[in-house]
């Protein structure tokens, strides 16, 4: 079975996620200087191009920009860098940036709106990064950010009435039983480990993949990160639909958002027994601190319906949708209130730099 597609909304209007994707934004530019340490320090450019004048770059779940072209541009000026200070600046390869994202992405938008100043050739590639996209060795750097918390499919426990881990009048795993937690994590192991098999073969050996996902500490329970309650809290407002007799109880009973946030401690092993990348870098990071959010609940809001909605939509459809954000813009100054004390950090990321062996 193909995994399911859940893009962002896609064009420029009020709720696109090129309008609504500042935290993403954020993050890109947080780990910029830790991404180019990365790549200065373990990527070997020289090496790499000994028997090829083309470097070529994945950015894997691209979205619609254009986050995208500032990710992809901190790459290519670091490569550049490198060449230069090996006094290579004479023979600097071409460089071919593949933007990668599901076949419903909006790709119209993503290239209508590329870089005009651009160094170098772009191509468009659909398809699930959970399965292979490219020939083999063919790949020297693979990015992705914000894009593998997203889960192949709900686990199918979560649907089954007779199983523990069934999560009635929920949709996410912030606040439900440890066994529906347990089923997020074992359907996320599962996609990591198909993610990563098709990336060994794909990349060269001494290519570099950095991987960008929201997450948590080790130490922190998911019942105190905020993007976990966050979910949580859209989930209120449906079962408030329910009560208010606008949604059937089913419904939401059927609905789980298919999104995963790891610890460290989850992804290591996963790396390891993958045995094909070592780990040059691991960390958890803090782009934004809790009184961020505070400010301006209204902006994460926008955020999450940019995000979320078309997942919503295509199982309760497009007016319940409407009427479920607009009672979460209603609700979010006090309860967004509650759910900082609640939880951990605002936003923490999962930063990882891995190389082919």
């Amino acid at each position: 079975m193909a995994p399911e597609a859940y893009p962002m909304n896609g064009g420029d209007d009020t709720y696109s996620y090129t309008k609504n994707s500042n935290y993403q934004r954020d993050a890109t530019n947080f780990v910029s200087e830790i991404m180019k340490a990365a790549i200065a320090e373990k990527l070997d450019v020289k090496s790499l191009t000994s028997t090829s004048n083309t470097l070529r770059i994945a950015d894997l779940g691209c979205s619609v920009g254009p986050n995208t072209f500032v990710a992809m541009q901190n790459v290519l000026e670091t490569m550049e860098k490198n060449y230069h200070s090996q006094g290579l600046g004479s023979k600097m390869p071409e460089f071919h940036v593949f933007f990668n994202d599901h076949a419903s992405n909006d790709f119209n938008t993503l290239f209508s709106s590329l870089p005009p100043d651009r160094q170098y050739f772009a191509t468009g590639v659909p398809g699930s990064f959970h399965g292979r996209l490219f020939p083999e060795s063919s790949l020297h750097f693979v990015h992705s950010s914000y894009a593998l918390q997203w889960l192949t499919k709900v686990p199918e426990e979560l649907l089954d009435e007779n199983s523990r881990a069934w999560n009635k009048a929920r949709i996410h795993y912030a606040c439900a039983k440890e066994e529906v937690a347990n089923a997020y994590a074992a359907q996320f192991e599962k996609d990591m480990e198909i993610f990563l098999n098709a990336r060994a073969k794909e990349t060269v050996v001494g290519g570099m993949m950095v991987l960008i996902l929201p997450g948590h500490q080790d130490d922190i329970h998911h019942s105190q990160v905020l993007a976990c309650l966050l979910y949580d809290f859209l989930g209120s407002c449906l079962m408030d639909m329910v009560n208010a007799g606008l949604v059937g109880e089913a419904e939401v009973d059927s609905f789980n958002l298919p999104v995963y946030f790891p610890s460290p401690n989850e992804m290591a092993p996963l790396v390891e027994r993958n045995a094909c990348f070592s780990i040059e870098r691991m960390e958890m990071m803090r782009p934004r601190s809790n009184t961020d959010i505070a400010i301006d609940a209204q902006t994460l809001i926008m955020h999450l319906r940019a995000g979320m909605e078309g997942v919503f939509t295509k199982h309760f459809g497009r007016e319940i949708v409407d009427e479920m954000f607009e009672r979460a813009f209603q609700k979010s100054p006090a309860e967004f209130s509650r759910l900082l004390d609640l939880s951990s950090t605002l936003n923490s990321l999962l930063f990882l730099a891995l190389k082919r062996k």
